[in-house]
């Protein structure tokens, strides 16, 4: 499928929404963008797997990132895009709507559009984004080629409702367990129940008061939850383990060693392996160059509170922040949509900033 770039962001949105590309199968959008950005005279295209580059090389003296993934959480009949009224504005329905190719589309538009912005450019359009670290685009990218990397900022086009989200908070997760002694549960005081010997994991959860963390005057949300318990082999059998698995949302002024060490701070007295843990990125609004952005958009900078890619480049040393069409509580949601007026807005944004003489 052809890409047509002079078309409107919205219906850019809905050219790749239609192209599926559930994460581990982004060939064919990846495919579909090489082929519109490789004519334009202004860019350097570098292809890394399914992960595509755009540079400006204009001798600036700042250089931006500005990145999207092209990946989406599985279609479930939300494939193609159409177009809803909901009280009286008209919205883009379907999957990755939101997250996050209205981001992505104006990425396109503007990247085809601005060939002299007041900034050099590396526009990222990366794959994998949605499954594990090991794959990500971005990820595998930084390790093969960092001199791409170096920039003085970077945004993600992630689905922020048109506002400007710094960092993002760290995640944890761990799976806590309890173990007893298999019995005929006919004559249960035999064995040991490890699954009721796991009621005090869930009571400290549930007793648990996440705190809100000040970081350079943004407020970020903790949370700390049980997301999956698993336990029993038989209706006729006492379970001899039981398995909590917990999730801690942590602000980014905590590492992720600070994490763990308060996750076993209140699971004391339990078996707690940590299976996975990414550091959070701390708001990335303070620096002369993110300043200058919040300034051209109008925004009034605001926390992230789920993880996303900013982190990368905060581990790098990159201010990055999230600044993209789409209401966060609706991605991956069945009934994902995205109002035209707010992909138009970010594009009006972004433009604004980058011309700005």
């Amino acid at each position: 499928m052809q890409l047509d770039l002079t078309a409107s962001s919205v219906d850019l949105t809905r050219a790749i929404c239609d192209i599926p590309s559930e994460s581990g199968s982004e060939h064919l959008l990846a495919d579909a963008i090489q082929a519109a950005i490789t004519p334009l005279a202004h860019l350097d295209v570098i292809r890394h797997g399914n992960t595509i580059v755009a540079r400006t090389n204009l001798g600036r003296a700042q250089r931006v990132v500005i990145a999207g993934h092209i990946d989406t959480v599985p279609i479930n009949d939300n494939v193609p895009t159409r177009t809803v009224d909901i009280e009286g504005v008209p919205h883009l329905w379907g999957r990755g709507t939101v997250d996050m190719k209205g981001g992505v589309a104006v990425q396109l538009k503007l990247a085809a559009e601005l060939a002299d912005p007041v900034v050099d450019i590396t526009w990222m359009w990366y794959d994998n984004e949605e499954v594990a670290a090991t794959l990500n685009g971005l990820n595998l990218l930084s390790a093969d080629r960092p001199d791409l990397f170096q920039a003085d900022f970077a945004i993600l086009g992630e689905p922020s409702d048109g506002q400007v989200e710094g960092g993002c908070n760290g995640t944890l997760r761990a799976v806590v367990r309890t173990r007893g002694v298999r019995a005929h549960s006919a004559r249960a005081w035999i064995g040991e129940n490890a699954i009721h010997a796991a009621a005090p994991i869930l009571s400290r959860l549930a007793e648990y008061r996440a705190k809100t963390v000040p970081v350079e005057g943004l407020a970020y949300r903790e949370s700390l939850s049980a997301v999956r318990i698993d336990g029993g082999v038989a209706g006729n059998v006492i379970p001899d383990l039981c398995e909590v698995e917990v999730n801690y949302r942590f602000a980014p002024s905590k590492s992720a060693a600070d994490a763990e060490a308060h996750l076993r701070g209140v699971l004391d007295g339990f078996e707690v392996e940590i299976t996975d843990s990414a550091e959070g990125a701390r708001p990335g609004v303070d620096s002369p160059i993110a300043q200058q952005f919040v300034a051209a958009i109008g925004a009034e900078p605001r926390p992230k509170y789920g993880w996303t890619d900013v982190a990368r480049f905060s581990a790098l040393g990159i201010p990055a922040v999230n600044y993209g069409p789409g209401d966060p509580h609706l991605a991956h949601h069945d009934e994902e949509r995205v109002p035209f007026a707010q992909i138009d807005a970010v594009e009006r944004g972004l433009r604004a900033w980058l011309t700005a003489r």
